[in-house]
């Protein structure tokens, strides 16, 4: 049955923009895999201590004025299953769609409510209703660890996400606190680009196996009925596997 999801969101849809190759997709990201990690934690923890970022309960990170979607990893999608199933949907912006019309996307983001601005599923009075069980990107938040090209065309690390927009900063954050945090952060990067490369070996074996290719004007046409909020059919990688959403059970790595 096609999924129906991302009703009323505002996606962008690109023209005639033709994917890169996946080999040099997994490759890209292999490498940038390795950059990660050859950051040195001591480094990010330091720029953490700086950065000095201090939650003022605003709840504004958990809206779209300040974050578009809120991506899960596998790990995520598990615990959220347990907390409250219908808190998830496929990811925005899906990356292939085949011949037949059906749209593939990495993996499960966290359902929003409610228009200009929507707000996360679990954001009730500006308090969150899972705090001490919160995903992993919200536990690392402002924090991050990616590598992306300047106005000039050079890569720059980038280690916090829209500074001065909320909470305070320059606050004196204890150093092994900001050691944990950057821990915690390259774990989560390097999760974020292992379930990307997975992801992208998954397509290509499935695309191979079911003599599938991708099809960029169903892409765009797809995109289309998306913002419209019309029914597609979807399939989202989950756990190994590409699931067709809505599913009654998520499907473990291994199982057909």
């Amino acid at each position: 049955m096609p999924g129906n999801y991302n009703s009323g969101k505002r996606i962008q849809i690109p023209g005639g923009i033709l994917p890169v190759p996946i080999p040099y997709r997994v490759l890209a990201l292999v490498q940038e895999r390795n950059y990660l990690f050859q950051y040195p934690i001591e480094r990010l923890a330091r720029d953490i201590k700086a950065a000095g970022f201090s939650c003022e309960q605003c709840g504004e990170c958990c809206t779209q004025h300040v974050t578009r979607d809120i991506f899960l990893l596998d790990r995520d999608v598990t615990e959220l299953e347990q907390i409250d199933p219908d808190s998830l949907e496929p990811a925005p912006h899906p990356e292939f769609c085949d011949q037949h019309g059906t749209l593939y996307t990495s993996g499960y983001s966290i359902r929003m409510k409610g228009k200009n601005p929507g707000t996360c599923w679990f954001l009730d009075k500006n308090r969150c209703r899972i705090y001490d069980r919160r995903c992993s990107i919200c536990r690392i938040y402002p924090y991050m660890l990616r590598r992306m090209r300047d106005p000039g065309g050079k890569f720059r690390w980038r280690r916090v996400s829209r500074p001065g927009k909320h909470g305070h900063c320059h606050c004196d954050i204890p150093d092994e606190e900001c050691r944990t945090l950057a821990r915690e952060v390259k774990e989560y990067e390097n999760a974020f680009l292992t379930q990307q490369i997975s992801f992208l070996e998954t397509i290509q074996e499935y695309f191979t196996r079911h003599s599938l290719v991708h099809d960029h004007s169903k892409y765009l046409k797809g995109l289309l009925r998306i913002s419209r909020g019309s029914p597609v059919t979807v399939r989202v990688y989950d756990a190994g596997e590409l699931v067709e959403y809505p599913r009654n059970t998520r499907v473990s790595p291994g199982r057909s």
